[in-house]
């Protein structure tokens, strides 16, 4: 709960809107129309809200632009969640940190740490690590040897940043978030069955033996500004060549990002996507919740995948695909018309079907005689 308060004036010009002011209110939170109380800004985005704006106790309410409420002072904005983000910075707050360094956490003497970092409990910062200015690591994180992390950053507990990672300025990592583990890379003696299959088209035997030897990981992560990380999402090392992320990219709780792979700049990935190993995400792609991506694939630009694809090839810029495997959305919808159409023409054989067979038993009859 906010201890802030504004007036009506002061939250209209910060979102830049008109403002209809029916009556004073003092607002110390936002709150949908159902959940909100006089001194509740309400935020009225979409139909479902501006309809419970006719039972709701808030004196105030954000809508789009255009939208009158009788009885209510209205702020009117032309995009709603932009001025929702705004006013939703305005109210939040910041999780506590320690000021400086907690007495309980492990600083390695070659350690480098910037200005005004607060250093949480139980925090360890390895040999050669660098801490830039204004960031803040929360309690129980790691940052591995020769790691570098930016200014004003925010590290919230339980994160793993692993050896040789860069992590530039004012990103954000959330609780139990995996940076640079080793990528999941292993050889075997003689061809393995996925070897054989591609090669062959079968699976053969004879393997009982085999021995699987793991291929170390060289390379690291780089992560550039204005990245955020959610939680519990793993992003590992490059074989030889870093794991990178682009800047502005914002990635969603449980994903996982294979070792060699390249994402571009302002993408969206969603929570449980998984990307396998070298694959090369162009900018400002959004990946929807679920999707899985093949080893080697490349996705252009622009591009969309929706949720739960199975991509097993490369698309070009401003694709978007869904199904699994994966197709071009219009090749996707061409596909469930015909399957509707089947549908009918199956129904129509199972009317009439038993005219075909009497008509398969003349045939046979007549071919007797």
């Amino acid at each position: 709960m906010s201890n802030k308060q504004f007036k009506l004036e002061e939250l209209s010009e910060l979102v830049k809107g008109i403002l209809t002011k029916v009556s004073d209110a003092t607002i110390n939170k936002v709150a949908p129309p159902v959940l909100a109380d006089e001194n509740t800004l309400a935020l009225a985005l979409g139909e479902k809200e501006i309809e419970d704006l006719a039972t709701t106790k808030a004196k105030c309410a954000l809508v789009p632009l255009g939208v009158n409420v009788p009885n209510i002072s209205t702020i009117e904005v032309e995009r709603p969640r932009l001025a929702m983000m705004t006013l939703l910075n305005v109210f939040y707050e910041a999780p506590d940190s320690t000021v400086g360094i907690h007495p309980t956490a492990v600083v390695h003497p070659e350690a480098k740490l910037g200005k005004n970092v607060c250093i949480g409990p139980n925090v360890v910062i390895s040999r050669g690590a660098e801490v830039g200015d204004n960031t803040k690591i929360l309690a129980n994180a790691y940052l591995g040897k020769f790691a570098k992390l930016g200014a004003d950053c925010l590290i919230h507990p339980g994160v793993n940043i692993g050896d040789f990672v860069v992590i530039k300025n004012r990103c954000i990592l959330h609780h139990g978030a995996s940076i640079g583990a080793d990528g999941f890379s292993f050889v075997t003696e003689t061809p393995d069955n996925i070897e054989t299959a591609r090669k062959e088209g079968e699976v053969k035997g004879g393997k009982e033996n085999q021995k699987v030897f793991k291929i170390p990981s060289l390379g690291s992560v780089v992560i550039e500004d204005d990245v955020e990380i959610g939680a519990n999402t793993a992003i590992d090392r490059g074989t030889i060549e870093n794991t990178t992320i682009g800047a502005q990219t914002k990635i969603d709780d449980l994903v996982m990002i294979g070792h060699n792979c390249r994402i571009g700049k302002a993408c969206m990935i969603v929570s449980q996507v998984g990307i396998a190993g070298s694959c090369n995400i162009g900018d400002r792609v959004v990946i929807a919740g679920q999707a899985g991506l093949k080893d080697h694939t490349d996705i252009g630009d622009d591009s969309i995948v929706l949720a739960q694809a199975g991509v097993t090839k490369s698309y070009p810029a401003k694709s978007v695909i869904m199904g699994a495997p994966a197709v071009p959305r219009k090749d996707f919808i061409k596909r469930m018309k015909y399957l509707a159409e089947a549908e009918v023409m199956v129904q129509k054989y199972k009317k009439y079907q038993h005219l075909l067979e009497d008509y398969e038993k003349f045939l046979n009859e007549d071919a007797k005689i």
